[in-house]
């Protein structure tokens, strides 16, 4: 089976700049692995690639859903794999590049995930208390909190699907593919004035018009309010607070994320980190077009 390549790491390192450079190198194909990327109209917040920066490399998982609709890890996951195996048909190297921990780690290793579209009960009719009753007779190792409603009706529908708990449900770090990690990083210092300069950019490029548009279509789905970059100006669209302060929040919430996905990253997988030089980015770029080479021979 022909290599794939993952390209992971914090958001504003320049993974997809290196994503484009190594498809014309390796003749791929990007696969996107942003869960905010995968829905229409979500551009700017999302740092969604550009027509122009594709530069004519194919890209998939990009705008295939409308704000509205549900997509889950188990969407992703059964989509991205398609895409992975269309790939290789074709005799292409797949290069999957995106910061979602979760959507890169379900689609390399042996994850199951049912069917989540498949909702055999809400429980409306009952409260947090009973519903955590229910599920501990039928999941008695349940670490799920009491107060996660959603969690414990998953794990109940999860239950009613296959008879077994959900706690018992095995976790396995087997990987189904033959992958090349690649992991985008530099000095925190750095990373932080990135990300909110990058900010600073967003809003030359059209930022608030994007959000105001959110805003008044009234639409607070899961997909609008996990992006960073529109709940946090809505407060300012309310007049509750200043344009300098939400955008503050912005960088601040950037920054949080960007420490989180290094955790998850360096937790879940075996990434080989490069220190990006971004005074001459091919000076990355021919550093890691060497080092693929060379796992790949």
């Amino acid at each position: 089976m022909n290599k794939i390549i993952a390209i992971v790491g914090p958001t504003g390192v320049g993974k997809t700049k290196l994503s484009i450079e190594l498809a014309k190198i390796f003749d791929g194909e990007i696969i996107n692995a942003d869960s905010t990327q995968v829905f229409r109209g979500l551009d700017i917040a999302t740092a969604k690639v550009t027509e122009q920066e594709k530069e004519n490399v194919v890209h998939h998982l990009l705008d295939i859903k409308d704000v509205t609709d549900n997509y889950t890890v188990y969407d992703y996951q059964k989509d991205a794999r398609k895409c992975i195996d269309e790939i290789l048909n074709r005799k292409k190297t797949p290069i999957v590049v995106g910061g979602t921990g979760l959507y890169i780690k379900a689609l390399f290793y042996d994850y199951k995930f049912e069917d989540e579209s498949i909702v055999l009960n809400n429980y409306e009719q009952y409260t947090n208390q009973e519903l955590y009753d229910k599920l501990l007779l039928v999941d008695p190792n349940t670490k799920i909190h009491i107060n996660n409603r959603k969690r414990i009706i998953r794990a109940l529908n999860y239950y009613e699907q296959t008879n077994q708990p959900l706690s018992g449900k095995e976790v396995t770090n087997k990987q189904l593919y033959d992958v090349i990690y690649i992991g985008l990083t530099t000095d925190r210092e750095t990373l932080y004035n990135r990300i909110n300069k990058r900010v600073d950019i967003m809003v030359s490029d059209g930022l608030l018009d994007e959000a105001k548009n959110i805003y008044k279509s009234n639409i607070r789905t899961k997909a609008i309010l996990t992006p960073i970059g529109y709940k946090e100006l809505f407060p300012y669209f309310e007049n509750k607070c200043s344009l300098d302060e939400c955008l503050e929040h912005i960088k601040q919430n950037s920054r949080r994320y960007a420490k989180r996905q290094y955790t998850w990253f360096n937790n879940q997988m075996m990434v080989k980190w490069f220190n990006v030089d971004f005074d001459c980015f091919n000076n990355t770029i021919n550093e890691i077009q060497e080092y693929i080479k060379n796992v790949k021979n």
